[in-house]
């Protein structure tokens, strides 16, 4: 059998969120959802990620050579165009469905995904805000985080500023060193709370928001830590007109042939629920 045409696991299947999840999302912008995945659904999609991660990957140089950036990990976009496996999870209903109830809108669409594979030895992911990326006119923009393999307390989850998401635009800085040391000024003199979820099982999730300020440890142990991410963004979203060469950029990649004031429905932004 063709392995991009073998039966893979249902994820259409719903994960019941109750209210209290629903509105302490909303309020600090982060929420952990155990299980969202069993560790048994997620085999064969893992090992298709992982497979088009080694295949997909252009970082060949030492990790003592790499700028903070290139230390933090292997970021490879947009898997689900190259692998019907992958494009499968990406797609998954069950995990549009919370990125919808978690926002409160009634239906979202793809922006991207991507693999954030942490080396053994990787650097921190510095403080910063993944909206200063996305040219869109909305605040309903949400990640889901999701390890495929058992994340131990000394690597960890992301660290995420709880309420960050309330106060909006708060820094064009891209992920770098200044970014980590300004944002967690910031954060400090704001009296932010920190919240980090420690350790995760294969098929937990965390979402947040695309104003959240978050960061991430680096890897101190031997084994990678294999992360798959879904951005999503609310139906009905317009495009704006880019403000930075990194949204520039951005519109140009996830969002082809569209202009400021398109609504977010290009060929790579499908909705998948509503």
């Amino acid at each position: 059998m063709n392995k991009d045409h073998q039966v893979l696991p249902d994820l259409t299947s719903a994960y019941k969120l109750n209210e209290d999840q629903i509105r302490s999302f909303q309020d600090k912008g982060h929420q952990i959802l155990r299980g969202a995945a069993s560790e048994e659904e997620l085999i064969p999609y893992r090992e298709a990620i992982r497979a088009k991660v080694r295949e997909l990957n252009r970082q060949s140089k030492p990790m003592e050579e790499r700028d903070t950036y290139g230390k933090a990990f292997i970021q490879i976009s947009n898997i689900w165009e190259h692998c019907e496996q992958v494009r499968r999870f990406t797609m998954a209903r069950r995990f549009a469905k919370l990125a919808a109830e978690l926002m409160g809108v009634d239906g979202v669409r793809i922006y991207h995904d991507q693999a954030l594979y942490k080396e053994p030895g990787g650097g921190h992911t510095p403080w910063h805000q993944d909206q200063i990326y996305w040219p869109v006119d909305t605040d309903h923009t949400i990640t889901m985080w999701m390890p495929l393999v058992p994340i131990p307390a000394d690597v960890g989850s992301m660290s995420f500023a709880s309420g960050s998401h309330k106060l909006g635009y708060v820094s064009k800085l891209v992920i770098s060193d200044e970014s980590h040391h300004t944002l967690g000024q910031y954060i400090e003199g704001r009296g932010l709370e920190v919240v980090n979820y420690g350790a995760m099982a294969a098929g937990d999730a965390t979402f947040h928001y695309g104003w959240t300020l978050h960061s991430a440890p680096g890897n101190p142990t031997e084994h990678m830590r294999e992360v798959m991410t879904i951005i999503y963004v609310a139906d009905g979203a317009k495009v704006i007109e880019p403000d930075t060469n990194a949204r520039k950029l951005d519109l140009q990649r996830w969002m082809p042939g569209l202009k400021a004031g398109d609504i977010v429905a290009s060929q790579l932004n499908p909705r998948i629920y509503i």
